[in-house]
């Protein structure tokens, strides 16, 4: 594990603090950023055949890719970068927040079993704040931005028309601040971030942040949470 992960508040695992990290032996586990209820997408892709690939970016991709892990449907989520050039996706250059870089989650799935549609609803009620502007909880910087890189127009127009029908219902105190844009290419990340929540459970920064979305999941999504995680060591067994 890098261990620039500890070494500032901009990371994704950012030092908390010496009393802060005694508290969580005794207290209970909870979302720094709780989830909020919100309505299915009324627009949505149609079933399609084969394998499909969705790319959102929302925050510390270790939490967005543990949820997902979880996600009934999902035969693969990867950690890794999107927006900005194969020559800076690496972790040590996208942590200066000058890359384009976002850290992303690319998601292979099942469109009989989940819909692309209901992925950006789990994205957008349990993953993430998408209220929050270049951050998310104590990450900051554009690389922790909120975001949804489509393959193709169908995408896109699933995705705008979400965030289009989630603003007039007004399930956010603040307006959404997700950017919608096509990929132009996704680059895995270092071996040591795949299946980091699943691998470091009792890491504070996990504790705190990301198992609560993993429960959230379980509570809000109950018919599309898999006990099991799959994990990309699975998957790369697999293949």
């Amino acid at each position: 594990m890098s261990p620039r992960r500890f070494s500032r508040l901009s990371t994704c695992a950012a030092a908390i603090g010496a009393l802060a990290l005694s508290a969580f032996a005794a207290a209970p586990a909870r979302a720094a950023e709780e989830a909020v209820i919100i309505p299915a997408p009324t627009i949505d892709m149609q079933t399609a055949d084969g394998i499909q690939t969705a790319v959102i970016a929302g925050g510390c991709f270790w939490g967005v890719q543990g949820v997902f892990q979880h996600t009934a449907g999902v035969l693969n989520a990867v950690s890794g970068y999107s927006g900005g050039s194969k020559m800076t996706a690496n972790y040590t250059m996208i942590g200066t927040g000058t890359t384009g870089h976002a850290e992303a989650v690319e998601i292979k799935y099942d469109p009989k079993k989940i819909s692309y549609g209901k992925i950006l609803q789990i994205f957008f009620s349990v993953v993430h704040d998408p209220t929050q502007l270049n951050r998310q909880g104590p990450d900051s910087g554009t690389q922790y931005r909120s975001a949804i890189f489509t393959v193709n127009d169908e995408q896109k127009k699933v995705a705008e028309a979400y965030i289009t029908q989630l603003t007039a219902a007004k399930v956010y105190k603040k307006p959404i601040v997700t950017k919608v844009g096509p990929l132009q290419a996704f680059y895995a990340a270092e071996d040591y971030h795949q299946d980091y929540l699943t691998l470091h459970p009792n890491q504070p920064y996990i504790v705190y942040n990301d198992i609560p979305k993993v429960e959230n999941l379980k509570k809000i999504f109950a018919d599309n949470y898999i006990e099991k995680p799959t994990l990309v060591s699975t998957a790369k067994a697999t293949n």
